[in-house]
């Protein structure tokens, strides 16, 4: 925004100013010289009216009763090129501003605001001082003088385009604020959230409101360490060049849960300050859980598929079909489990016939010096499997209890958590395969079952053909 002059007529319109030395809300007296008839080291009144104006930011020009310009500020000279001495005085916009033919149309649309009560907003051409001509917007209002008669219209402009730019600015931020298909966030300085739309609500487990103010790690159960180190390096160093996907989990009222949010950082800064002052940070982000679940799950099937592969390439080199069972199992627990048993109906009992080491990883093997019977108590989940015929899973309840579940069901101390899968061949029970997983991953599930289920059909085939041989 631009200011008057402060001389002659440019100065103020007023009612209390007016001397009637000059047209109706236009003063003739600049008002006394600094430090005269009023408190020193203030600027006059006319001086003050000129610095407001030349602080504004939208261009701004004033007319007396008959039309003739009285202000005209820094804003106004920067959109048409004409500076206030030239403007001031002039009488409307005819043969400079605008042109001849649309004087007479332009000065009715400006003066008649002084008549019409509140604010008027018109668009229409102006010339610059160059010859160019500019589409602006205006908004003008009457003055009214001390005996509340017209004295005068004020008139605000800027070009079209600058404020269709700042109102698609503000529709675009109620509409990311509002209806947004994904979530956005204004967190400040402090990282406490200040705005928050109806998708971040949902996706927080929590209302708009009720969001605002509180300390992320109240929302956040894991990830937030990493959620408020990408907000400090935003605020720090600004927005990253991409997007980053962060793994959180949230604390909801069905319990926590975990989710992959694809988000978007940008800084905020005041636009009204010379230098950059943060604001905060916008957050955008997208769940994208489901999708990230299914790369993982499409990615561990295609490991799982070749891995079998291979299995059966290996275990057709094998001469002993013992060994191609125990060839099976090497390939199968990459990526799947930390320990597999191996355990063979013999009688009323089963008998452990392979493992891999109780104590560190390695390969599945036989068990030296034979098979020895397996002392599981009633209940054992091996012994379920076999009476069942199908898959059981178990996992212990954590913590220190982990030790002591995996050693009362004869397992190695760091299991805690047991998919036993049953091995038929030909119609027939011959076992029971026993994968365990350590506490530090997570338990067994219906895709993991299939899997084993798999894997216990190809070695059930092995340890059939390995019996067959043994009894020929």
């Amino acid at each position: 925004m631009g200011a008057s002059r402060s001389s002659g007529t440019t100065d103020e319109l007023g009612p209390d100013e007016d001397s009637g030395g000059g047209p109706p809300g236009c003063s003739a007296d600049p008002g006394p010289p600094a430090g005269e008839g009023g408190t020193p080291g203030e600027p006059p009144g006319s001086e003050l009216l000129a610095a407001l104006l030349d602080g504004m930011d939208a261009a701004l020009c004033a007319f007396d009763a008959d039309g003739t310009v009285t202000h005209w500020n820094r804003e106004a000279e920067r959109v048409l090129g004409w500076t206030a001495r030239e403007a001031v005085g002039r009488a409307g916009f005819a043969g400079w501003a605008v042109r001849r033919a649309d004087a007479e149309e332009v000065r009715a649309r400006l003066m008649s605001a002084m008549d019409a009560p509140g604010r008027q907003v018109h668009e229409f051409a102006l010339l610059r001082k160059d010859g160019g001509r500019v589409l602006v917007r205006t908004q003008s209002a009457g003055v009214r003088g001390a005996d509340g008669k017209p004295a005068g219209v004020y008139c605000a402009f800027s070009e079209v385009h600058a404020q269709i730019d700042l109102e698609r600015a503000i529709a675009l931020s109620e509409a990311l604020l509002e209806d947004a298909s994904w979530g956005v966030v204004l967190v400040d300085v402090d990282l406490r959230p200040t705005v928050v739309n109806a998708y971040a609500a949902r996706a927080l487990g929590g209302g708009r409101t009720a969001l605002l103010g509180r300390p992320l790690g109240e929302l956040v159960v894991q990830g937030v360490e990493e959620l408020e180190a990408a907000l400090h390096h935003v605020l720090a160093e600004g927005a990253p060049s991409a997007p980053a996907e962060v793994w959180v989990t949230l604390r909801t009222a069905e319990g926590e849960r975990r989710r992959c949010w694809r988000s978007g950082f940008l800084r905020l800064a005041s636009p009204l300050t010379e230098e950059p002052v943060p604001l905060g940070v916008g957050w955008l982000f997208r769940d994208v859980t489901a999708d990230r679940l299914a790369e993982q799950e499409a990615d561990r099937l295609r490991f799982r598929t070749s891995q079998l592969h291979r299995a059966a390439r290996t275990a057709s080199e094998c001469e002993d079909p013992m060994e191609a069972a125990t060839s099976l199992l090497d390939f199968a627990l990459a990526g799947f489990a930390d320990h597999v048993l191996v355990d063979l109906v013999a009688g009323e009992r089963l008998v452990r016939t392979a493992a891999t080491p109780s104590d560190a990883p390695g390969p599945c093997l036989p068990v030296s010096g034979g098979a020895i019977p397996a002392r599981y108590g009633p209940g054992h989940p091996a012994l379920r499997s076999v009476e069942r015929t199908g898959t059981v899973r178990t996992s212990a309840g954590g913590g220190d209890a982990a030790p002591s579940w995996a050693a009362e069901r004869r397992w190695p101390r760091d299991a805690a958590h047991a998919l036993c899968a049953v091995l038929r061949s030909r119609g027939r029970t011959l076992g029971v395969l026993t994968f365990l997983r350590a506490a530090n991953r997570s338990a067994f599930e219906r895709t993991d079952a299939a899997y084993a289920e798999t894997v216990a059909a190809r070695v059930a085939g092995a340890v059939d053909l390995a019996q067959v041989t043994a009894g020929a």
